[in-house]
């Protein structure tokens, strides 16, 4: 799909960031399916299984690096002299064999994803202690898999769900030939008066 180069011609000035720009500017939506990279039934089923068994000790601690610094906000002198905030490093690398294939694209355009550095950077400084912040890291990156899963991975359709499907979509196409059949005999009444 070619793109006009943007202008000031075609651009209000309330957008100036946008001027120069010759490639779609990044809040253009597309509207593609987000299930057409699925390439199989076998792939969400594997996804639906590994998320009922996802837990919030499933990722190893292994995965990710843990760095520690000063943290900020209230807090007195402890702030100032102790090192309790927690920074996770997770790479992608080292991720992405542990997920399913559906979540490597969404976990990419993540807030927790730094490109520089091709991993997600999660920060935890709520608490005055190391091991509290690390816990909260890690839940925090739980929090992101589950939610992430839960968004893209779509429910099993039951039998009985199934056959209602079916039986809806039967009953509106019967509707939809007797509305035709309908219409045709009224068309077809009129035409053979004006013969007469």
């Amino acid at each position: 799909m070619d793109l006009p180069k943007w202008s000031a011609r075609v651009m209000p000035r309330a957008i100036p960031f946008l001027r120069y720009s010759t490639t779609r500017p990044s809040f253009w939506r597309s509207f593609a399916s987000r299930r057409t990279d699925l390439s199989s039934d076998d792939d969400l089923a594997a996804a639906r299984a590994w998320l009922t068994k996802f837990n919030s000790t499933a990722v190893p601690r292994h995965v990710g690096d843990i760095s520690f610094s000063r943290s900020g906000g209230p807090g007195g002198q402890n702030v100032n002299k102790v090192n309790s905030k927690a920074t996770l490093k997770v790479p992608l690398d080292s991720l992405l064999p542990l997920v399913p294939r559906i979540l490597h694209s969404p976990l990419q355009t993540s807030r927790y994803y730094a490109a520089r550095t091709h991993s997600l950077v999660i920060q935890s400084e709520e608490s005055r202690k190391q091991a509290a912040n690390v816990d909260a890291c890690y839940e925090k990156l739980h929090q992101l898999l589950t939610t992430t899963a839960k968004d893209l991975i779509p429910g099993e359709t039951s039998a009985e769900q199934r056959d209602r499907v079916q039986k809806l979509k039967k009953a509106a196409n019967e509707a939809r030939i007797k509305a035709k059949k309908l219409h045709g005999s009224k068309k077809s009444g009129r035409r053979s008066s004006r013969d007469d």
